[in-house]
């Protein structure tokens, strides 16, 4: 399953905060999952800065693809925004990779 990891960036430490994405990210590779996680941009931007505008941009362009959201704990703004997004066009949201992972399947055997 598409899985798109929100959660703060910009609030606290960037490092941590992108480690943090990336961890969950490779817990969901581990389960089987295509996660997506938006603070690689972080590597990408050091490479080749864009407006703040554009990486979001980017994400939620990937968001629409997506089939879930987990949003990691933490303030941030833009994850709020990727979850009120994520609502909109009605992609399931979980609030720890746990959650997701332990969540009944459409069919109603755990996954």
């Amino acid at each position: 399953m598409r899985v798109y990891v929100a959660g703060p960036y910009t609030k606290g430490d960037v490092v941590l905060n992108t480690r943090a994405a990336i961890e969950a990210g490779q817990t969901l590779l581990l389960a089987g999952h295509a996660p997506f996680v938006p603070h690689l941009t972080h590597f990408w931007h050091l490479m080749f800065p864009g407006p703040y505008e554009q990486w979001l941009e980017l994400d939620l362009a990937w968001l629409e693809v997506c089939e879930a959201l987990i949003r990691l704990p933490g303030e941030s703004s833009g994850a709020d925004g990727e979850v009120r997004r994520a609502i909109e066009l009605k992609i399931p949201v979980y609030y720890s990779v746990g959650d997701f992972l332990h969540r009944p399947s459409r069919h109603g055997i755990e996954t």
